[in-house]
C-alpha cells in the first residue's frame, strides 16, 4: 500500500469573495434605471395629460398593470 492511502484529508480551500469594480456596474445600473423609468411612464402616465402616442392601444396594453400597481386610469 502507498503512504498517500493512509494520508490525512485535506480541507478544501475556500477563496475570499471578489469585489465587483464600481465601473462595471454602473453603467448595467444606469441602463436599467432608464428602463424602469421608461416602464414607470408607460404604465403610469401614457394616454393620459402627457400622452406622446395616439390612440388607446398603450393604455388598453398596461390596463391591469396600472390598477395593480394603484395608478388611477378611470
Amino acid at each position: 500500500m502507498s503512504a498517500s492511502h493512509f494520508a490525512a484529508p485535506v480541507s478544501p480551500v475556500i477563496d475570499a469573495p471578489v469585489p465587483i469594480p464600481v465601473r462595471e456596474v454602473l453603467p448595467w445600473a444606469i441602463f436599467l434605471g432608464l428602463i424602469l423609468l421608461i416602464a414607470i411612464y408607460f404604465v403610469g402616465a401614457e394616454q393620459g395629460a402627457t400622452a406622446i402616442f395616439s390612440g388607446t392601444y398603450i393604455h388598453e396594453f398596461v390596463h391591469d398593470g396600472r390598477h395593480l400597481l394603484g395608478f388611477p386610469c378611470h
